[in-house]
């Protein structure tokens, strides 16, 4: 799907969130056996159960009636129920994004690009890390970049960034106490942001 050829509504920013819980749900054997290697082996629970609350949030009973709103909704949750620092980080990315959608019933491609933009600053910001730190950065600040081609090219830079942090040596979070040690694995929080774009083409179609 063309970034210019619908708008979302909240129902769209709903099924992202549900579709993301879903594919979380199913890697997050994966995501704590990478963090085992490098973190606490415990992020692939912990997102587990904070995407699992996000949909009993935004899902359940009536739903936030704009994508600003399901968005804000999320990154609350995500904050009070993840522990780690994946709470704070992944909560501030949502929780931004929808701040700058504002109170608008639709969204254009265009403005989601713009709100993760944002987004994906304030988790810099809060982090204090940058592209190359072997972080959540390294997924999501390509894929942000090539939603204006489309989802889908979204989607594949999040997961290539994922793979290039293999190399890297991590240069914040608790990978980074292990100094070269770091290097040659593939970073969780990378990981898992290539999967909440994976959720974002599929829902786009």
């Amino acid at each position: 799907m063309s970034v210019s050829e619908t708008a979302l509504d909240s129902g769209f920013f709903v099924r992202w969130m549900t579709a993301a819980a879903a594919v979380i749900d199913r890697e997050a054997e994966q995501l704590t056996e990478l963090d085992s290697a490098i973190g606490d082996a415990d992020h692939g629970s912990n997102m587990q159960r904070g995407f699992a609350a996000v949909v009993k949030t935004v899902a359940e009973g009536a739903p936030p009636a704009t994508p600003g709103a399901v968005l804000i909704a999320a990154g609350r949750q995500l904050i009070s129920t993840v522990g780690g620092a994946s709470g704070p980080l992944y909560g501030t990315l949502l929780r931004r994004t929808g701040k700058e959608l504002g109170d608008a019933a639709q969204v254009s491609p265009e403005e989601l690009q713009a709100g993760l933009s944002a987004g994906v600053a304030a988790v810099g910001q809060l982090g204090g890390s940058a592209p190359g730190d072997k972080t959540m950065l390294d997924a999501l600040t390509p894929a942000v970049a090539a939603l204006s081609t489309s989802f889908r090219a979204a989607a594949e830079a999040a997961q290539e960034g994922a793979v290039s942090t293999v190399p890297m040596q991590a240069k914040k979070g608790r990978a980074s106490y292990l100094g070269e040690r770091s290097i040659g694995h593939q970073d969780p929080g990378a990981t898992s942001s290539a999967l909440l774009f994976a959720a974002l083409a599929e829902v786009a179609g």
